[in-house]
């Protein structure tokens, strides 16, 4: 059905970069909201940045400033840059999309399969 693959996680340390790839891939009619979320150990899975299909964007509190989301015009690759990286950034980021697949009358949420973003001196 639909594909999500990341890439672009890493060790970093403090006040550095990285910027996370996911490209969407599968039988794919449309795709709405495409986002970042992560978890760190012995927590809940929060969003990072969403981006909508005409490009509005929004962002946990902690992150504004120093991250961005970005879009791809075919809209299936969602990027994030992140700046300024700090050790409560470390977790596991995960690449989200709302999908409607080809003869499906039906939109689903897909994750990808997380990639690990450490930050640490």
């Amino acid at each position: 059905q639909v594909q999500l693959v990341e890439s672009g996680g890493g060790l970093v340390q403090p006040g550095g970069s990285l910027r996370l790839s996911c490209a969407a891939s599968g039988s794919i009619f449309r795709i709405n909201n495409m986002g970042w979320y992560r978890q760190a150990p012995g927590k809940q899975r929060d969003m990072v940045a969403v981006v909508t299909r005409t490009g509005i964007t929004n962002y946990q509190d902690s992150v504004k400033g120093r991250f961005t989301i970005s879009r791809d015009s075919a809209l299936k690759t969602v990027d994030l840059e992140m700046n300024g990286l700090k050790p409560e950034d470390t977790a596991v980021y995960y690449c989200n999309a709302e999908a409607l697949p080809r003869n499906s009358g039906t939109w689903g949420t897909n994750w990808g399969q997380g990639t690990q973003v450490s930050v640490s001196s």
